[in-house]
């Protein structure tokens, strides 16, 4: 089984990576379990010795010979992570259509030029969401984003749901929430700070968060976004039926929630170190989206979310072995 995943140099992909080259198998057509025989990365840079059991290759998104060259004719699945963030596509929106809407949509025809129909996992975002909301949102809520990255990725849902109708594919989109704590440098993300307020100060450095206290996020760890990714893959096609997009489980919490949950774990001189300086620009995108989700459908697939904010810290510093 040949597998490939876009944005595979980043932080997500590159865990899931692992994830496999650990796991050893996917499900084939069938529902059998299949030997994975390569996992091939596709970004625009890659981790300094990077695993060699992986196949690395640099190149645009939006290089539709590049990605065709890439995939084959023999993938048989797709887990499509590469994008321009949401900061980054909202400063930048004719970048943000090329890669995240047309490149996305090269990376479907491409595709459609495989031997056997893959099976293709997309990661959406919460930021579909947006405008008036209800206080609690469920699967029955209809997408409205308030900025292009949300549009952008809604398109894409679209797309993997009608190329999933024709044959094409058999695909599945998965709403992400806010992913903390994310380790290395902050990105162009607007959502950036929820890693940032935690993993900065617990690394000795001052950490600016550019919303209030009181703004409410939609968390999910990193682990767990990558068992979902997992999870997602594995389900059956006739699981999914006609609706291919769910939203993931998480925990909502408050930016203040999150600081004084550091705060309780690593002690003043480290919380200290968080300076809220609101950015008027990022406050709103950040506040347009939803914080509260009931997630029946996701927990009838079988996903799941963490116990608590606490856990989610608690697991960072495992994974980065900090001492507290």
């Amino acid at each position: 089984m040949k597998v490939l995943i876009t944005g595979g140099g980043g932080f997500l992909g590159y865990r899931l990576a692992q994830a496999l080259l650990k796991k050893g198998t996917l499900v084939d057509v069938e529902g059998k379990q299949e030997a994975i025989s390569q996992i091939v990365l596709f970004d625009m840079a890659f981790p300094e010795n990077a695993d060699t059991r992986l196949k690395c290759v640099k190149g645009d998104l939006t290089d539709r010979a590049c990605v065709e060259a890439t995939l084959g004719g023999d993938t048989n699945a797709v887990f499509h992570l590469a994008s321009v963030v949401s900061g980054g596509a909202e400063a930048d929106f004719d970048l943000g259509m090329r890669v995240n809407l047309d490149g996305t949509r090269g990376l479907l025809d491409a595709c459609r030029k495989q031997a056997k129909p893959p099976r293709f996992v997309f990661t959406s975002s919460v930021a579909v969401f947006g405008g008036e909301l209800p206080e609690v949102l469920d699967d029955s809520t209809t997408p409205n984003p308030q900025g292009s990255y949300g549009a952008q990725k809604v398109c894409c849902e679209y797309l993997v749901t009608d190329y999933s109708r024709k044959g094409y594919i058999d695909g599945r989109s998965l709403r992400l929430p806010t992913i903390s704590v994310r380790p290395g440098k902050p990105n162009l993300a607007a959502s950036s700070f929820a890693s940032g307020i935690i993993r900065e100060p617990l690394n000795g450095a001052v950490s600016v968060c550019p919303v209030g206290r009181d703004a409410r996020i939609w968390l999910l760890s990193p682990g767990k976004v990558i068992e979902a990714l997992i999870h997602a893959y594995e389900l059956p096609s006739s699981t999914w039926g006609v609706k291919r997009v769910v939203n993931l489980p998480g925990n909502t919490a408050s930016v203040g929630e999150m600081i004084d949950t550091l705060r309780r774990i690593a002690g003043d001189k480290v919380a200290d170190l968080i300076q809220i300086k609101p950015d008027p620009r990022i406050e709103a995108l950040v506040l347009s989206w939803p914080a509260r989700f009931r997630n029946d459908r996701a927990h009838q697939l079988g996903f799941s979310a963490d116990k608590d904010v606490e856990s989610i810290i608690r697991a960072y510093i495992s994974d980065q072995r900090i001492k507290v």
